[in-house]
This record gives C-alpha cells, sequence and structure tokens, in this order.
C-alpha cells in the first residue's frame, strides 16, 4: 500500500495550480476515510488500460495519473518502434476532451507524431485509424458504460486491438519508473499542430469507415425499401451523427433520435448507467416510443461499441440480451449467405467463453466453428489479425461477447456498434419484410428449435481499500476448494484459467486450456448448464455468469435461480 499521509502532502504541494484538484484536496483534509481511497494505490494498467472515478489523487483519474501513464507509452513506443505514431480519440465524458489533448501533449513532447480526432468518435473509429494511418499504438479516452463519475484511457497496438498482456505489462513497467510530477516531457497542443507533430484525423478517414461499415450489409435492398420505424438513443454519447449518417446512406427513412439523450453529455442526466444492457438505458426512447410508436428501439453506449435494442411486440417492449442479439445476427448471416451462395466452407464465428453456447447450436447446423476466447474483445481482434495473416479472413463471420460487442468484418479490430447497429436494422428490416416477424418473433422460433437456454449475469461490488482484499479472497478460496456440486448437481469439470487447466471431476484427468492466462474459475454442470466467475478487469466487482438450460423457459427461470442461490452462497453475499 502506498504512504499515504506522504502523498497526500506531496499532491497539495504540487497541485496548487491546477485548482479543482487542489480543492478536492483541501476539502477531504480531515478524513482519513476519504484521503486512503484517493491515495492506497495507483490506478493499475492492465489490457483495458486505465478506468477509475475522476479526481485528485493516485488512485483516481486526472492530468497527473493520465500524463504518468502516456509518458509510459512515449518511452515504450519509442524504444519499440522507429518512428512511432499514435492516433488518439475520446468520448462525451467528463473531462475526456481535457485528457486526450494532455495525452497528445505527452506524445509530441516525446517525439511521437500523434494523429488527433478533431471530435469525439466512437472507439471503433479509433481502432480503424490505427491501421489506415499505420500507427504504432492508439489511445482512446472512455470509459465506456460506466456511470458518469468514471472515466479511463484505453491502449491499442499497432494491429487494431487493445493491447494484450504482453503489451500491457511492457508499458506498465515504463509507467512506473515515471515520477508523474517531473518525469513528464510536454509539447504544448497549438505548438503540436504547427510543428506537425499533431495532425487532426480528416475527412478521408470518416469516409473510409463509413464505406467499410456499408459494405458489411448482405441484404442492403431490404433496408433501401423498408418502412420499419427506428426510434435511436445515443446516451448522450458518440454514436449520434455516425449511427444516423450509416442509417440514412442505407435507406432507413423512419429514424427518430431521442431528444434528451441526443447531444454529448458526460453528466448522463437521463441515464445514470449509459448502459444498453440494462431497461434504465431505454426509458427515454420506451417514452417517446409510447407517444410517436416504433418498431425498433436502439441504444449505443456512451462510446458507441456496444448496442442494444428493445422490440415493439405487440404493443410491449421487450428488451433483448446481448446474447440474444448475437444468436440472432449468427442465423441471419449464416442462413443468408448460405442462401446467396456466399458462405464459405469453413465459416468461423469467435465469442467470449462467457458468451451463449446457443450460438453453438446455431451454427453446427452450417458447419461453421466456433472459437471460444477469454473476455475481451482484444482477444477477438488478435484472432481475426491472425486468421488475416493466414489468409483466411474471409472464413471470418462475426465476433461478439455477451454484453452487447459486435463485429463483422475487418475494418476495425474492436467491437463496432456502429457496424452492429447497421445490421441489426437490416435484419429487423428482413425479417419484416420477408416472414412479417419482428425480431423477438424470430428469437422465440430459435428457442423452439434448439431449446431454452437463459444465460444471466451477477455483479457483486467490493468497494473501498478492502475491497480488492476480498476479491482475491474470495477467488483463492474457490481455487483451493472448488465446489462439487452446484445447486443439486454435480460439477463436471472445473477449469482454472489461471493456471490454463481443466480437471474432470469424475476422473481426475486433466486437459490444458489453451488459453492466455486469466483470473477466471468455470463450473460444469450436467445438460449444458453451469458457471463461470471472475474479477472485472475494470471495476471493483466479481461476476458470475449462469448458464441454465431447459425446455422451456420456465424450466432454464428455475434452474437459473438455484445455480444463482448456491453460487451466492460460496461467495458468501445474499
Amino acid at each position: 500500500m502506498n504512504n499515504i499521509k506522504e502523498l497526500y502532502s506531496l499532491w497539495l504541494e504540487k497541485t496548487k495550480d491546477y485548482k479543482e484538484i487542489y480543492d478536492e484536496l483541501v476539502s477531504v483534509k480531515d478524513n482519513e476515510d476519504e484521503i486512503l481511497d484517493r491515495f492506497y494505490r495507483n490506478l493499475e494498467f492492465g489490457t483495458g488500460g486505465l478506468r477509475g472515478v475522476l479526481g485528485a489523487g493516485t488512485n483516481r483519474m486526472n492530468v497527473f495519473t493520465v500524463n504518468q501513464a502516456t509518458q509510459g507509452l512515449a518511452d515504450y513506443l519509442n524504444e519499440t518502434f522507429e518512428n512511432p505514431s499514435i492516433a488518439i480519440a475520446h468520448d462525451s465524458r467528463i473531462n475526456s476532451d481535457v485528457f486526450a489533448k494532455s495525452a497528445a501533449e505527452v506524445l509530441a513532447g516525446n517525439g511521437i507524431k500523434v494523429y488527433f480526432y478533431p471530435e469525439l468518435v466512437p472507439t471503433p473509429m479509433l481502432s480503424f485509424a490505427v491501421r489506415q494511418k499505420k500507427c504504432s499504438s492508439g489511445i482512446v479516452i472512455t470509459a465506456s458504460h460506466n456511470p458518469s463519475q468514471y472515466n479511463g484511457y484505453k491502449c491499442y497496438d499497432e494491429k487494431g486491438y487493445q493491447m494484450t498482456d504482453e503489451g500491457a505489462a511492457k508499458t506498465y513497467a515504463y509507467m512506473q519508473k515515471v515520477d508523474m510530477f517531473t518525469g513528464v516531457k510536454t509539447l504544448s497542443f497549438d505548438e503540436g499542430i504547427e510543428n506537425g507533430m499533431i495532425e487532426y484525423i480528416g475527412k478521408d478517414t470518416y469516409d473510409e469507415f463509413y464505406k467499410a461499415v456499408l459494405g458489411e450489409c448482405i441484404n442492403p435492398e431490404y433496408s433501401a425499401k423498408s418502412d420499419l420505424k427506428i426510434i435511436y438513443t445515443p446516451l448522450n454519447g458518440t454514436g449520434n451523427k455516425p449511427v444516423r449518417h450509416i442509417l440514412n446512406e442505407m435507406g432507413f427513412k423512419d429514424v427518430t433520435v431521442v431528444p434528451s439523450q441526443e447531444n454529448p453529455d458526460g453528466h448522463f442526466p437521463t441515464c445514470p448507467y449509459p448502459n444498453p444492457e440494462i431497461r434504465q438505458a431505454f426509458e427515454e426512447a420506451i417514452k417517446l416510443a409510447d407517444e410517436i410508436g416504433g418498431d425498433l428501439l436502439l441504444a449505443t453506449d456512451p462510446d458507441c461499441d456496444r448496442v442494444g435494442i428493445a422490440v415493439n411486440d405487440g404493443g410491449e417492449y421487450k428488451l433483448m440480451t446481448g446474447n440474444e442479439v448475437g444468436v440472432l445476427l449468427a442465423q441471419y448471416l449464416l442462413s443468408c449467405k448460405k442462401e446467396q451462395g456466399t458462405l464459405p466452407e469453413r465459416p468461423a464465428i469467435i465469442k467470449t467463453i462467457v458468451t451463449t453456447n446457443l450460438i453453438n447450436a446455431v451454427a453446427e447446423k452450417y458447419n461453421c466453428e466456433i472459437y471460444d476466447l477469454l473476455t475481451g474483445f482484444k482477444y477477438i481482434g488478435e484472432l481475426v489479425t491472425e486468421l488475416e495473416s493466414k489468409g483466411e479472413v474471409d472464413r471470418f463471420i462475426l465476433g461478439m461477447e455477451e454484453s452487447y460487442g459486435y463485429l463483422t468484418g475487418i475494418h476495425a479490430r474492436d467491437k463496432d456498434a456502429v457496424n452492429g447497429a447497421s445490421l441489426i436494422c437490416e435484419m429487423a428490416a428482413y425479417y419484416k419484410a420477408k416472414e412479417g416477424k419482428n425480431l423477438y418473433q424470430v428469437m422465440q422460433d430459435i428457442y423452439a428449435q434448439y431449446g431454452m437456454y437463459m444465460n444471466t449475469l451477477l455483479n457483486f461490488g467490493f468497494a473501498g481499500a478492502d475491497g480488492m482484499d476480498k476479491m482475491k479472497g474470495i477467488m483463492a478460496s474457490l481455487r483451493e476448494n472448488p465446489p462439487m456440486e452446484i445447486a443439486g448437481m454435480k460439477v463436471t469439470k472445473v477449469s482454472d484459467y489461471l493456471i490454463s487447466e481443466a480437471v474432470d471431476t469424475k476422473t481426475g484427468e486433466k486437459s490444458k486450456l489453451d488459453l492466455p492466462k486469466s483470473n477466471v474459475l468455470a463450473f460444469a454442470l450436467p445438460g449444458g448448464n453451469g458457471a463461470i466467475i471472475r474479477p472485472s478487469g475494470t471495476e471493483p466487482k466479481i461476476k458470475i455468469y449462469i448458464t441454465a438450460v431447459g425446455k422451456t423457459r420456465e424450466d432454464a427461470q428455475k434452474l437459473t435461480d438455484e445455480i444463482s442461490a448456491s453460487m451466492k452462497g460460496f461467495i458468501g453475499v445474499e
């Protein structure tokens, strides 16, 4: 743990010219708990970059922690690449523009060419720019779908996906050597623009991104003549211009944007949790739909890499899960490509280990190979790049994760809600015109054919200085004494991704897990049921992913409740 009093005094001394930070420090001078929370640790830099609450201190997102990270990144890039360059983007969050410019000043001060988006843009457009500009790295300032008090700093490698373990570890090693008050080199933003070290990203990059997204449409004629009534909310984030542009280009004429959530606003006044996974994020869209009607409600998170939907089914707006939308996209893409004669011989869908196995059942019909990877779209981007290097990228049909992230095509190496939104709307138009069905009804048909797969995510927060220790203790306890029975069912296999080993509980036979090491435990149960537990990589939370398979929704719900109760008992929460 850091020396709290020493750090607090140092920050008081060094931040007097930064009124907002200094005033915050002074305001907590008599509150030991508040001081402890700001300084008990440094924000960790990992494959997700930095993420934390905005404010003063080493455990907060501020210009000093951002600049320290950027100086470390600059040192790593200058040691690793000849004449390195970098692309930078930001979202609508509080201080995102400030942090983006500050990072650009540090990189330019270290002799690194910076390509800078002149306005807020979706995260996938950063991934696209890294590849288009042939950059050595990329940065996007965002905290994705976290509440407004958070911000973050994601780093990308030269391939366009988020840094994986090796690159993040090397960058972090350089970061740790940087004194955030005296060890950071900078060049003013205006001077960087003037001397060419900082260059604004131009219209050509936007146009090429839009062209690539439109190129992923497989039934454009259905969009062009559709009467689909779409209500869209960018949740006060970056999706407003790009998503509307794409839908307009596709020919959708009836698109209404939720006025209260249209413009960028890092305070997210009408959606404190701007996350399309939860119903609350759709409340404003549903209110508008009740007034004017709508077939499909569409929501993208603040950095527009995730997209969620609600479907009008007989006047009731039914939210569809990330897993369900992924299954729908898989069936739509595979079936239409097969019908059109464009399905490759060995099609491939890439998903995460916590994403529904209903995808596997659908894919089997089309001889489609499924790749299961660790949580984190960077691993999907990495595998897409590997397929490309082998000359097999035409096999790639869809990359997806259960938390509403989707990608088709190779224009980006991260989840892309502009791409996802375009395909979802095209798919909705296709089924409405061809079968007279909405997406909810199509999903029920899939359940009727393959069985009811219910996937549930449980989140448990462990805030404060001792929160991380509690989480470590829970994972260590489960690792040392894994449950042999869950919800009255015998555990058939225990997979420990930290040691890359799976154990068959009946035979004791061990097998290797051919994935990077990660703090994840998976417990397989009979009938395709199971539970996976892992600490969040970006928040002080433990996540438990429950899979329950039944003949009916009632069967699956009963199993879900029973497995959930068992898992809560194992980690000591109610």
